[in-house]
């Protein structure tokens, strides 16, 4: 009985930090599933898997994981698809993986997980920047807050510069890898390979601002992700007929190839979008961003430490510089979302004492 009694507090205990920390354990989960993808995505690759088949069947499978769920969750709230909603929602799916994903996993037969984690800490401040030129951010530069934006997205840019141009000495390897992937002669051409990341992440950054206005006219998170799974991979199968001209390169046998194209569709482009959503809703978009450098020390952990990949100090430093960008910028935009909410919550209560002697002098 004294057991049992000890027992159920710390069952009681264990099972209220996991509601009040599940968002945090679901970001978590999140960047551990997209850190698997990296590197079985790689392994794929250079087994001969082509990236743009890769994209094109992981989206397609997507679509039919994320089908029922936005057809029974969002059957009463989804609005209308009208042909303008369905061009715009082409446009998004145009950026969001026809152009981007297809560049991105083609720079990864190019140059390394590791650089590629690193690059995505720089999408914030290219969005912010976006988002400046276009009057959607309002920047006060003599404001601490507006001097975070400016300094973070400085040291953002400058990582990004150092990590394409200043690769620096390799680290050497302190023991043999755990798990060896085989590497083929396309990888190392670091100049092709950079400019194919840069180029995504200045697309991605661009569907982060379309996708915005987007939301606001078509508010069915589960039915936009399926609608962009369905057409981003109809684009994509263009582009890989395009690039790719053998027939033999979309079909491939039960091997790494397939459980990779398998994995990304059900879990990457399948749950954990829907993981993504659910704690942007929860936490809101600062929170969930701010969890992007976890992939890149993950990347970074395993690549050197199991599969005995080279490390190089340029892309160390910059990685770090990028990151250290990221928050300054996180905090100055999360700091102004407070003020607003305060402002809001003063203009709110201000607006009720107004009115509250009226409401007085009109009761019988």
């Amino acid at each position: 009985m004294d057991s049992d009694s000890r027992a159920a507090p710390e069952v009681c205990a264990f099972g209220v930090i996991c509601r009040r920390f599940k968002p945090h354990l679901l970001m978590v989960l999140v960047h551990t599933c997209y850190t698997i993808l990296y590197f079985t995505a790689e392994a794929a690759f250079n087994h001969g898997l082509n990236p743009h088949v890769m994209v094109t069947y992981r989206h397609f499978i997507g679509g039919l994981v994320m089908f029922p769920f936005a057809y029974v969750l969002e059957r009463k709230v989804r609005p209308k698809l009208t042909l303008v909603l369905f061009a715009e929602i082409f446009v998004l799916s145009l950026f969001g993986i026809g152009l981007t994903l297809n560049m991105y996993f083609a720079s990864l037969t190019y140059t390394s997980p590791t650089f590629l984690a690193s690059m995505v800490n720089t999408i914030a401040s290219l969005t912010f920047v976006m988002a400046i030129i276009l009057r959607l951010e309002h920047l006060d530069i003599r404001n601490p807050r507006g001097l975070a934006k400016i300094l973070g997205t400085l040291f953002s840019l400058v990582g990004v510069m150092i990590m394409t141009s200043c690769k620096g000495p390799v680290i050497r390897n302190l023991s043999s890898p755990l798990i060896h992937i085989g590497r083929n002669n396309m990888h190392e051409n670091w100049t092709k390979g950079s400019i194919l990341t840069v180029a995504s992440c200045i697309t991605w950054s661009i569907w982060y601002i379309m996708q915005a206005f987007t939301m606001k006219r078509y508010p069915a998170p589960l039915s936009i992700t399926t609608w962009m799974n369905f057409i981003g991979g109809a684009q994509s199968a263009v582009i890989a007929v395009i690039m790719q001209h053998k027939p033999e390169a979309w079909s491939f046998s039960v091997s790494i190839q397939l459980w990779s194209t398998i994995y990304a569709g059900v879990v990457c482009s399948g749950i954990m979008i829907f993981l993504l959503l659910w704690c942007t809703k929860q936490k809101g978009p600062v929170f969930v961003t701010m969890f992007n450098p976890l992939s890149t020390i993950m990347v970074a952990f395993t690549a050197y430490f199991v599969l005995g990949e080279k490390l190089y100090t340029g892309s160390i430093v910059g990685a770090v510089i990028a990151i250290i960008g990221l928050y300054l910028l996180l905090w100055g935009k999360e700091i102004d979302q407070q003020v607003g909410v305060k402002s809001q919550e003063q203009s709110n209560l201000t607006s009720e004492e107004q009115k509250e002697p009226t409401q007085i002098a009109t009761s019988p």
